[in-house]
């Protein structure tokens, strides 16, 4: 349970930074409930979807050398979206590029606060 809460706050923190350093990727910023619940989702969309495009798109990953998952990247946030648009929850991207940049930092800061953030049941 303590890494599920843990990953939450990542995601949420993640996606305030991406939110508050890319033109295009906006939330309303003074509204941290929905940062919550859109962490919510996209840690949900994540784990359930994320891993079935994943092995759909090997293929494309491969011949690519990796970068095919940041386009991944890029279609789960608007896959995001998507569905924080059945909530009410004003998350917009306004392009493919906001929406590129913003999962790319959503990554950066979600790999430097996984270091960081260690789940204290990890042993070296």
């Amino acid at each position: 349970m303590n890494k599920f809460i843990l990953r939450w706050a990542i995601n949420a923190v993640a996606l305030y930074i991406a939110a508050w350093l890319i033109n295009g990727v906006d939330l309303d910023p003074n509204d941290y409930v929905s940062f919550i619940w859109l962490a919510l989702i996209f840690g949900l969309l994540n784990a359930s979807i994320r891993p079935l495009l994943a092995l759909l798109t090997c293929p494309l990953i491969i011949l690519t050398l990796g970068l095919g998952t940041l386009l991944l990247n890029t279609g789960m946030l608007y896959l995001t979206e998507w569905v924080a648009g059945f909530f009410n929850i004003g998350f917009t991207l306004t392009g493919f590029w906001p929406a590129f940049l913003g999962a790319v930092v959503i990554s950066l800061v979600s790999i430097v606060l996984s270091l960081v953030i260690k789940d204290g049941k990890r042993r070296k």
